[in-house]
């Protein structure tokens, strides 16, 4: 049986080489601490070059500020004067219905039309101001146009989940502008405008109503006096028979007037007498106009006459009422600028701590890698 001969000089040589200590599983918060101590004044400058970043960004952010108004339906205050404008033309027979709701919803619907926003932002001012001034082409103001229009908003401040809602319905007009003052001033006029159309386009249905009423009174008045002459020839066309008939029975006199008992005949009466029926003829023939002597023909010209002389005019109406008017924004929209000052800070302080500590780790595993790597070169 054979033996293995260890030499001393190779037990020797293997206590030279440095052992490795085992792996720490615990994380020392100390030695952490004290590297990131020791680099303080790093940790210090990249968290102000975070905050610098941070306010520079605030102040390069864009700005938006938000003016809203809330508005309800009108009340009679608001509808007054249009209702009075339209008391002439209840009496006078003309169905024009306006009423409070109807004109509301139409304010809301107009104050949604893309096509009017497009109308008001293209003759406002404050488009040319973001253009500053400068000539552009048709197609660069329309994307303009079409950006700003998209800062509109209405909204209805019924929230069904909710079970506290007020006991009325309003709505929320706002709009999004760089500028305070811009965003309050825009809003109000962009309501101005819409409040504008709505009475155009209200008095307008009250002008056609009252044209379709003249039209159709003209027309019917027309045929009531057709079918009136008609009915006049034919009463002195029969006057003149009943007057032949008359004298060939040689009835001169009235026939009650004597005591005579004459059976009348249905198609040409000669109860009056020959004489009756001659002045009769007489001035049936004499009317010239068949409604003179038609009390219901004369009373349907006079209320032509007066729809004639029926005026709308500019009736004032408002088709809302303010709950709050157009405000003035006194915050801003988006984070605050403390807010991103304090974000950026925070931000700063993680980087620059993870760069120190990173930084250390790397510095510690070349330490405890380079005197092994020195020991097998030798």
């Amino acid at each position: 049986m054979s033996s293995i001969e260890v030499k001393p000089s190779q037990l020797e040589s293997a206590s030279s080489y440095k052992m490795l200590s085992p792996a720490r599983e615990e994380i020392d918060l100390l030695n952490l601490l004290a590297t990131l101590f020791a680099a303080r004044k790093q940790i210090v400058a990249i968290t102000f070059v975070f905050i610098l970043a941070g306010l520079a960004a605030s102040f390069l952010l864009p700005q938006k500020w938000t003016s809203q108004a809330i508005i309800t339906a009108p009340e009679n205050e608001q509808m007054i004067e249009l209702r009075r404008a339209m008391i002439n033309m209840t009496v006078l027979g003309v169905g024009a219905k306006v009423e409070a709701g109807t004109i509301y919803n139409m304010f809301l619907k107009k104050f949604d039309s893309q096509t009017l926003r497009e109308q008001f932002l293209a003759q406002s001012p404050y488009v040319q101001a973001l253009l500053n001034n400068q000539e552009v082409d048709n197609s660069e103001l329309h994307r303009a146009i079409i950006s700003v229009s998209e800062k509109f908003k209405s909204l209805n401040n019924i929230d069904l989940k909710k079970t506290d809602n007020a006991p009325y319905s309003s709505w929320t007009l706002s709009f999004v502008a760089p500028d305070a003052g811009d965003a309050q001033q825009v809003l109000e006029n962009y309501i101005q405008f819409i409040t504008a159309e709505v009475k155009k386009d209200v008095l307008q249905d009250l002008k056609n109503a009252v044209e379709l009423k003249i039209a159709f009174e003209k027309d019917k008045l027309q045929l009531d006096r057709t079918m009136l002459e008609n009915q006049h020839n034919i009463n002195v066309q029969r006057l003149g028979y009943s007057l032949q008939v008359a004298n060939a029975a040689g009835i001169k006199k009235p026939v009650y007037s004597n005591g005579q008992a004459v059976k009348d005949d249905p198609d040409y009466s000669v109860a009056l007498g020959a004489d009756g029926l001659a002045e009769k003829l007489k001035i049936e023939q004499s009317i010239k106009d068949v409604a003179e002597l038609n009390a219901s023909m004369q009373n349907r010209e006079h209320l032509l006459t007066q729809l004639a002389t029926l005026n709308v005019g500019d009736v004032n109406f408002t088709p809302y009422k303010y709950q709050m008017q157009p405000s003035l924004p006194v915050k801003k929209d988006g984070p605050r600028r403390s807010l991103i000052i304090v974000l950026a800070a925070f931000l700063g302080l993680i980087v620059a701590s993870g760069t120190v500590l990173m930084r250390h780790a790397i510095g510690s595993r070349m330490e405890m890698e380079n005197p092994l790597e020195m020991e097998k070169i030798i």
